[in-house]
């Protein structure tokens, strides 16, 4: 796995350790939509100083499924994590693009953070 970009990645969101994770290229770029946004971040140091926030809190996957893509992999996901005691989840769609066994190019689409009352209401158990 250590030769896996993309599963050291996931490991690092899981356990809120991105700042600790050695994916990215130095020149890798991030293509962000979030909810009613969408922005750009460019460099390992910019992409990780982002997912820092997003990826705060210890989590666990809670389905995940990996693709292999001409030079690359997508990747979705939903991921579920405890926050001031409140349960939440996101739900997520990443395409990367791998060289030399980094990330080099990332798009990802975030369906929002949902709290446990909104979760409730989605009738998520």
């Amino acid at each position: 796995m250590r030769d896996d970009p993309i599963a050291r990645l996931l490991d690092a969101i899981a356990s809120a350790n991105v700042d600790g994770c050695d994916s990215y290229a130095p020149d890798a770029q991030l293509d962000a939509t979030v909810p009613g946004w969408r922005f750009r971040a460019v460099g390992e140091t910019a992409i990780k100083a982002e997912y820092a926030k997003w990826f705060a809190h210890p989590a666990t996957f809670v389905d995940i499924e990996r693709l292999p893509v001409d030079g690359g992999e997508v990747v979705t996901y939903e991921l579920e994590w405890s926050e001031d005691g409140v349960r939440h989840r996101g739900h997520h769609a990443h395409r990367f693009t791998i060289a030399n066994g980094k990330i080099t190019s990332e798009k990802v689409w975030c369906g929002g953070r949902w709290p446990e009352p909104l979760l409730q209401r989605m009738g998520v158990v």
